[in-house]
């Protein structure tokens, strides 16, 4: 995919003109990824946006997520539960205790963490209720 080159240029207002300008499609590359978040970021500027420029936001934003979700499923399929885990947890700034602590009682996080306890169904849905992701990511 080519690289946008319109940065300076004034933005259309008429969804039809912007997709002239970067129609939207399926993201499968940097390039494509860069070009839709530029396009993004320049919508999302503006102090006003009319009707088609709103309904292209809307439409690249939907792309956008798309790719994120499949690029990080990719990214995290080759991780262990546990793993996946800890890279929460240090997003998030948690430690083994907090963990236990988030699924009712504090001793039991450092020892999920090393291995030593497995995650309940109802760790599962707490975990995936507090980071936000697919309880399937710790199975």
């Amino acid at each position: 995919m080519r690289r946008l080159k319109t940065r300076a240029e004034k933005l259309p207002a008429d969804f039809a003109e912007l997709v002239r300008l970067l129609p939207p499609q399926a993201i499968h590359d940097d390039a494509g990824y860069s070009n839709t978040q530029e396009m993004i970021d320049r919508l999302t500027s503006l102090a006003k946006l009319t009707a088609g420029q709103t309904e292209y936001l809307d439409t690249l934003t939907i792309l956008l997520e798309a790719y994120e979700e499949e690029r990080e499923r990719i990214e995290t399929s080759h991780l262990s539960p546990v793993d996946v885990l800890k890279f929460l947890l240090e997003s998030n700034g948690m430690n083994g205790s907090d963990l236990g602590r988030l699924l009712g009682n504090r001793e039991l996080g450092p020892k999920i963490l090393s291995g030593s306890r497995q995650l309940s169904k109802t760790h599962l849905h707490k975990l995936a209720e507090r980071f936000k992701v697919d309880p399937g990511l710790f199975l």
